[in-house]
This record gives C-alpha cells, sequence and structure tokens, in this order.
C-alpha cells in the first residue's frame, strides 16, 4: 500500500515538473510573477481537450526551428527547441469571429489554435553520441506559448562541451544534436575565450551568411549578440518573395513579434550558430520599435492620439507583446527586471574576464533622437540628467567594474548596443550646428564621461566595449578626450578598445567598395581616437581572448544576396594586456577595405597607400576569398 501511494506521489511530481521545467510557462522577470501563464488553467484545460478529443498524431508536429542553447553558467545553460503542428505562429491574442486561431501560411487560411499540450523528453550528454546522460527531463508546450520549449540543464561541469537533444514523448522524431558549452567556473584560469560578436540581421536584406560562416569555421567558444535580431518595420521585400517581410505591416501585437521572429529562425545558417554554439544576447531597438527610450519609439509615444493611431495599443502593451515572444524564442533566462525591462547582466569567465551586457535602448532611457526633435536633443546632450542606462543600471555597471577588478579579472568585456566612442559625421551632411549622431552615446554625453570617471578614477584598464547597430565597423582606442590628453600616434592615454562591427545583413553607407572608402577616409580623418572605419561589407567579428592580448578579426561577406560561404578578411587588431590601446601599427598597418589612420588600404581590386595617396590595380582579387564547406 505504502509503495503505490509513493508511485502515485512520485507520478504526480513529475507531472508538475513537466510543467514547471518549461521556462517559457513562467514570467520574463523573476519579480513579476504575475505576467507568466496561469498553469492550473492551462492544466485543466488540456485535460479536458484531451478526454474529448484526439491529440495530434505524430505526424503532425515537427520540430519546426531547429535547436538553441544559450546564457550559460559554469553548472547549466538554457536549451531551446519548438515542436508545433505548424511553422506559423499562434495567434493567441487575436481573434477570428471570437476564437482564438493562428494563421496556416503553408495552407493560406485561420485554422482554429490547438490547445493540445505537447510533450517533449529533452536529455544533455557529455558526449556526441548521446549516450553518457548527464541530465534529462520532461516538458509540456502548449499554443499558449507558440509551442517553444525552453528548459534549463544542469548537473554540469565548468567550461565544458555537451550535446543535447529533444524527443517527442512516446515516438522516435527527434530534434537535431545541438551542442552547447558551459561558462568558465569565477576562479577557473581558462587560456583563451573564442567569441564570435553579431548585431543587426535584416531578412529582407539578404541571407544570414555571417552567422554560418562562424560556425563553420568553429574556432569560438560563444556567440555574442549585440541586438536588433529582429527588425519591426513594415519596410523590406513585400510579396511571395523567399525573403519576404512577414507580417508585412510593421510589428505590434504578440502574434506579429512571434510570426516575425519564426520568420528569421527559418535562416539556415542562423539555426546552423543557434545548434552549435551557446548565444549571450542582449536587444537593441528593434526588437520592440526604432529609436526606443523609456517612454516610446521614434514613431509611437504615449498619447491619445498615438493610442488610436495604433489600434489601441500603448507603448508599454507594445513592449511587453515583443518581450514575451523574445523571452519564448530566445534561449535566455529570467532576470530580474525590477521595475522594468531589465536584460542587462554580467557572466563572470573564469579569471580571463568579466562580459558585462548592457541595454543602452528601452531600459531607462532618457528622450533621444526622433526625426523631429534633433535640435532640442542637440541642445541638451550633455546635460548630467541624460542617462542611457538609468541610475539603477549605471549604478550596478559602474559597481560591476570596479567589483571586476578587485577580483582580478583580466579583461574587463562589454557589451552594448551603440558606437560608444566620439563620432564627428560632419563629413555625412556637411557643417552644421549638431556634428554628432544624438541616437548614440554622443547624446548622452554625461552617461559617457561618469563611464569614463569609473575608469580613469579607479585605474581600470583592459577594457573591451563592444557595440552593432550601426552598420559600418569602427575600431577606436577608448579615451576621454574632454579630460585627459591623447596621442592618436601612439595610443597613449586610452584606457581600452572598442571593437563596433557592421551588420548581418542591415543596409551600410551603400554605393561602390570605394566610395564607401572614401567616406570611411573622412570619418577617420576627423576623429582623432578612430583608427579604423568600413562601411561597405556585411558581416561580423571574432575575439580571440588570451590572458597576454586579445586578438579581433573582423570579416566581411561579398554578398549576402544568396546564401554562400565566401567572407572575405577585412582587416586584424591586436590589444596586449596592460597596453589599453590597439598595438601600433594598428592592424599590422594594413587593411583589406575601409580606411585606417596610418598604414596600407588594399581594395577589392585597387591598393591605396596612405602615406604617397597613390592607388595601384591588384591582381589577387580571388586570394582574398575564404570559402567553407557549407553545411545544410
Amino acid at each position: 500500500m505504502l509503495a503505490s501511494i509513493l508511485t502515485v506521489a512520485c507520478l504526480a511530481v513529475t507531472t508538475i515538473a513537466s510543467w514547471d521545467g518549461n521556462i517559457n510557462f513562467n514570467s520574463p522577470s523573476l519579480q513579476h510573477r504575475d505576467l507568466g501563464l496561469d498553469v492550473a488553467k492551462i492544466q485543466k484545460r488540456t485535460g479536458l481537450v484531451a478526454r474529448q478529443t484526439t491529440n495530434f498524431t505524430d505526424s503532425q508536429l515537427n520540430f519546426t526551428h531547429g535547436v538553441a542553447s544559450g546564457d550559460p553558467y559554469p553548472n547549466s545553460v538554457i536549451l531551446w527547441t519548438r515542436l508545433a503542428p505548424s511553422l506559423a505562429s499562434d495567434r493567441s491574442n487575436v481573434t477570428v469571429s471570437g476564437t482564438a486561431a493562428f494563421y496556416n501560411h503553408e495552407t493560406e487560411e485561420y485554422i482554429r489554435a490547438s490547445k493540445h499540450k505537447v510533450c517533449t523528453q529533452w536529455r544533455i550528454t557529455s558526449d556526441a553520441n548521446l549516450t553518457r546522460v548527464v541530465d534529462h527531463g520532461t516538458a509540456y508546450t502548449t499554443s499558449d506559448i507558440d509551442f517553444t520549449i525552453k528548459v534549463e540543464a544542469k548537473k554540469l561541469r565548468p567550461f565544458t562541451t555537451y550535446y543535447y537533444q529533444f524527443t517527442q514523448c512516446g515516438t522516435t522524431n527527434r530534434s537535431p544534436v545541438g551542442r552547447t558549452k558551459t561558462s568558465p567556473s569565477a576562479d577557473q584560469k581558462i587560456d583563451k575565450i573564442g567569441l564570435a560578436v553579431y548585431s543587426c540581421s535584416n531578412y529582407p536584406n539578404g541571407y544570414f551568411n555571417a552567422y554560418g560562416n562562424a560556425a563553420r569555421k568553429d574556432r569560438v567558444d560563444y556567440v555574442i549578440h549585440l541586438g536588433d535580431y529582429i527588425y519591426e518595420s513594415s519596410v523590406g521585400v513585400q510579396g511571395r518573395d523567399a525573403r519576404a517581410t512577414n507580417p508585412s505591416r510593421a510589428l505590434l501585437t504578440l502574434y506579429d513579434y512571434r510570426t516575425r521572429i519564426a520568420q528569421y529562425r527559418t535562416d539556415a545558417d542562423l539555426q546552423l550558430s543557434h545548434q552549435k554554439f551557446a548565444w549571450i544576447a542582449t536587444w537593441d531597438d528593434h526588437e520592440v520599435a526604432n529609436n526606443g527610450y523609456r517612454d516610446g519609439f521614434s514613431a509611437m509615444n504615449n498619447t491619445e492620439d498615438s493610442f488610436l493611431r495604433f489600434g489601441g495599443v500603448s507603448v508599454d502593451q507594445r513592449k511587453m507583446n515583443a518581450v514575451r515572444a523574445y523571452f519564448e524564442w530566445m534561449p535566455i533566462r529570467q532576470v530580474n527586471m525590477d521595475d522594468n525591462l531589465r536584460i542587462w547582466r554580467n557572466f563572470q569567465m573564469g579569471t580571463l574576464l568579466d562580459l558585462t551586457m548592457l541595454d543602452t535602448r528601452n531600459y531607462d532611457r532618457s528622450i533621444t533622437d526622433l526625426n523631429y526633435n534633433t535640435d532640442y536633443i542637440y541642445k541638451i546632450h550633455d546635460d548630467a540628467g541624460r542617462s542611457l542606462m538609468g541610475s539603477q543600471q549605471e549604478n550596478w555597471f559602474y559597481k560591476t567594474l570596479i567589483s571586476s577588478k578587485k577580483r582580478g579579472a583580466a579583461w574587463r568585456i562589454i557589451g552594448n548596443q551603440i558606437v560608444f566612442s566620439r563620432i564627428n559625421i560632419t563629413s555625412w551632411f556637411g557643417t552644421f550646428e549638431n556634428p554628432y549622431n544624438e541616437d548614440q552615446w554622443d547624446g548622452y554625453a554625461k552617461n559617457r564621461a561618469r563611464t569614463f570617471q569609473t575608469l580613469y578614477d579607479h585605474d581600470i584598464g583592459n577594457n573591451i566595449m563592444l557595440a552593432g547597430d550601426s552598420h559600418a565597423n569602427w575600431v577606436s582606442d577608448l579615451v576621454w578626450l574632454e579630460e585627459h590628453p591623447y596621442d592618436s600616434a601612439t595610443g597613449e592615454g586610452a584606457v581600452g578598445v572598442e571593437f563596433a562591427g557592421t551588420a548581418v545583413t542591415s543596409s551600410g553607407f551603400g554605393g561602390t567598395i570605394q566610395s564607401a572608402n572614401n567616406q570611411s577616409s573622412s570619418l577617420v580623418r576627423d576623429n582623432s581616437e578612430l583608427q579604423w572605419n568600413e562601411g561597405y561589407y556585411r558581416g561580423y567579428y571574432e575575439l580571440q581572448i588570451g590572458y597576454d592580448a586579445v586578438h579581433a578579426s573582423y570579416y566581411g561577406m561579398p554578398t549576402v544576396a544568396t546564401r554562400n560561404p565566401l567572407e572575405i578578411s577585412l582587416a586584424n587588431f591586436t590589444v596586449v594586456n596592460g597596453g589599453n590601446k590597439l598595438q601600433r601599427p594598428v592592424a599590422g598597418g594594413k587593411v583589406e577595405s575601409g580606411f585606417i589612420k596610418t598604414g596600407q588600404v588594399q581594395m577589392t581590386n585597387l591598393t591605396y597607400n596612405t602615406q604617397n595617396q597613390s592607388w595601384a590595380v591588384r591582381n589577387d582579387f580571388n586570394q582574398m576569398f575564404i570559402s567553407y564547406p557549407r553545411t545544410t
């Protein structure tokens, strides 16, 4: 009798764990549990459905978007997949004749949303053959969370590679095998860590070859994404083109955001990157809407007129729809959101580095350039009360930097969305009153000054700032020009380096390679700390971080009009431990494209020598391209 009672109790615990095991039923915030779903009601509803109707057959369910992992800790990692009856996303907050439904793009019809529960089992192993199981579990999913599944694998060892797979319960229907890696423990000595850094992937603009190339080379440990993982606008390819914007309108509802992110995740190279690497991601503005700040966006604000123009959707509701979809689809943990949409967090990766991921867009950002207020923002850009991050995140950031030095981390890697260094853009528009982009750190001068003051006052060196957003490559010494002398030729006076990267596909300078490089030459000329700029190529960069030095390698895609494995090595940079500047000669004195302050620029079929300002024809065009076997 006792054995039977214990068996029933164990089954009950297993059932509860199967629901609780899927993190996506929960709130994105640990401190706002009411933003999660009522699992008890879902259990009751799906239980009734299961008794009244037939569940999905094996052939009706597929792992539609591969697998993913992310937010690695020393002893755990987040695993993700989607097991669903269709590629189409659930229309949970869109009604058709009063009935929740979703649109099936394969049959071009609305289908009543299924309320059946879907059961998955998962395992994570220490071997690629999936035999040495380290942790495993069962998790349910439903249309309430777009059939996504997100679990936390535990019992893992620090800085160790693992393999994982999901299986539909009671069947042989299995997901692809994913690979992931835990982070080092805080006190662990790791010789080297490799990072691939991305931003700004616009689906209609082209294929995500950059994601696949780093996966095919397989030289990094983790992927860092600095935001604009999707674009919320309706601008782009329309109609039945293979990369047509879906949905064709600007995103507002939860269904809209789910559908757009699901579309992006059909790209084969993005799937490959997620399958092979643990991702550490933060959002920029386009995961929600363009030029976001605490009270709105460039085309939407907290007014009655705006509320009516956008179909009764408020700024806050739009943000929550976007965050809910992002939380469901990205391999990201719950975070303490405090009183806002928090994504900023820190990863201590051994004694080698601290990786700090910021949110300079949505958390508590003061008003930005909204296109109609540019002159006003320029007038207040130096106001002490303006903040990119809000006081709570700012204070946390400065304390994190100080703590990182105290604990003895060799490097501080800071992932943020927008270019940190001063960038005089007069050459783009000619002489006018405001020579800066007020949507970047230039529009929040005192916030940048407070950051610099923390670094200088506490003698914090070995700082590497990462940035995306701009759709161009920028490499600069980090220096507080207003307060400290700086020698552009030697780099003396700097406290680190900024590596800002171009977009995966979003448009850059445009024009020809030569016209883009001419634009770069003006930007490098007008900014003393800017050592290299390039705006023609789409691509990414990799960091190889060791105790002695950080090496950065920039790559450009010859074309994103087709899916292909080609890339060009654009430039390579070194930062020596304790140097706090780019090693001279910068990039070894030679880059493939763009413009370097001192050295030689080699274009596709021309070489430009900055010393004698002369061009020479090149004959090694084909030698520039690096091609890797493309995996499906």
